[in-house]
């Protein structure tokens, strides 16, 4: 299918007016798209689910959506290994795997993005001893900017696999995914009220201790929400939460309410400190366990802009403690919680966790409200302490910048020079990343 469209992000900050969008069918419609995009002169890009807030995948060329090529394609039981469509939804993907006994090893908190979408923009999670889904990838399947479709992997074409599983859209359309995936597991979720101060204090220890930690801070308190998520044995006799529970936290009080509050909060600014301390007491203790997708992922209907910052670890009393002091000092409003997670390092070159062991932290502003700088002066702080930027989250950083901030960015420009020499792939947004 193809037409002249209109797209918007789920923020509604990225609007785009593709002159056609496909939505193929098959490997073999993407190759077509592609090869009839190259004809008429129009660059290609792809979009998933729309959650980056980067105008990643704007383009005034083809648009192309993948909402056809989704499933489960193969599965190699000995090594766990599955090969996945490009355009599954992960909340599609986490009960198939878990119906064959398997799960990816960590998650990020939603669950909307197409696989292809969260390896991309690299999708992280939390957990020290754990890495972001990209490096659970152990092969990509490609079509390239002349129409070839080709399959990499650590012995077949490593510098396209290692520049291309983090890769941005920007080196060719990727159809299919294979992941290294591991038995599925459960996990006992433990959610208490805490005070920032102690948190950060005894954050080591913590992200010792358990093997996901997730902290929620409200702006203008000193009020968190910590979460933190431990591996249990398949015999361990925890139960899910109750579903009443579930539909009271999940949908009334983190989503229905919570948009009550933040659309006073966009009526009201001035109200936001109290609305933060309300907040923060209604999300009170609570234990479970379940499966590990029920208990990574939930939803979120409210929506947001987000810039998220990854900074060595050491470095975040000192970012937290300078962003605490500039929200307390400015007129600015944050009714959505600053979220703070970790993770360990791996070896995927355009991952914000190439070698090293990494803080995430993300500030957050109601889609209604104005950041009143907030964003700015976060990316100014983190500038200080070598932040690398999500890819799918809002910053102004150049291909000068990240240069200097992942090592083997050199070796991402030159793949991309062999595989997509005409730029098919690009726009502004990745003129401006990663070069012209």
């Amino acid at each position: 299918m193809s037409a002249t469209a209109s797209w918007s992000n789920w923020a509604g900050n990225v609007t785009a007016h593709p002159a056609r969008l496909v939505e193929p069918r098959s490997v073999e419609d993407v190759v077509a798209a592609v090869k009839q995009a190259a004809e008429r002169g129009q660059r290609v890009r792809v979009v998933g689910a729309g959650h980056s807030f980067t105008p990643l995948v704007a383009t005034d060329g083809t648009m192309l959506r993948l909402t056809h090529l989704t499933g489960i394609l193969e599965v190699d039981h000995a090594r766990r290994r599955v090969r996945v469509a490009a355009g599954t939804r992960l909340y599609v993907l986490n009960p198939l795997l878990d119906a064959l006994g398997l799960a990816l090893p960590n998650l990020g908190d939603i669950d909307r993005q197409g696989i292809a979408g969260a390896i991309a923009t690299g999708t992280h999670g939390t957990g020290v001893r754990r890495q972001g889904i990209a490096a659970a990838v152990t092969g990509l399947t490609l079509v390239l900017a002349d129409g070839s479709v080709v399959s990499v992997d650590a012995a077949s074409d490593p510098e396209l696999f290692r520049a291309a599983t983090v890769g941005l859209g920007a080196f060719g359309v990727v159809v299919e995914v294979e992941l290294q995936c591991v038995p599925a597991f459960r996990l006992r979720a433990l959610e208490t009220p805490g005070r920032l101060d102690e948190v950060v204090e005894g954050y080591e220890q913590l992200v010792a201790d358990h093997d996901h930690v997730d902290v929620h801070w409200f702006p203008h308190t000193d009020r968190v929400l910590l979460k933190r998520n431990s591996r249990v044995a398949d015999d361990d006799p925890g139960r899910p939460q109750p579903r009443w529970r579930e539909r009271l936290d999940d949908d009334l009080l983190s989503n229905k309410l919570y948009e009550v509050l933040n659309r006073a909060a966009a009526a009201r600014p001035s109200i936001v400190p109290r609305l933060n301390q309300v907040s923060a007491r209604v999300l009170g203790a609570k234990e479970y366990t379940d499966t590990s997708w029920r208990v990574f992922c939930t939803a979120r209907d409210v929506r947001f802009r987000e810039s998220e910052y990854a900074v060595p670890r050491a470095s975040l009393p000192a970012v937290l403690g300078e962003l605490r002091a500039w929200i307390d000092g400015h007129d600015v409003a944050l009714p959505i919680p600053v979220e703070v997670r970790s993770t360990g390092a791996d070896d995927v070159w355009l991952s914000t966790a190439y070698e090293r062991e990494n803080a995430y932290v993300a500030v957050h502003q109601y889609h209604r409200m104005d950041d009143g700088g907030v964003f700015a002066a976060f990316e100014a702080m983190v500038r200080e302490h070598d932040g690398r930027p999500h890819w799918g989250k809002l910053h102004t950083l150049g291909a000068e910048d990240l240069g200097r901030l992942y090592p083997r960015f050199g070796d991402v420009q030159r793949v991309r020079d062999r595989v997509d020499p005409e730029r098919r792939f690009a726009n502004e947004h990745l003129a401006h990343v990663l070069g012209p």
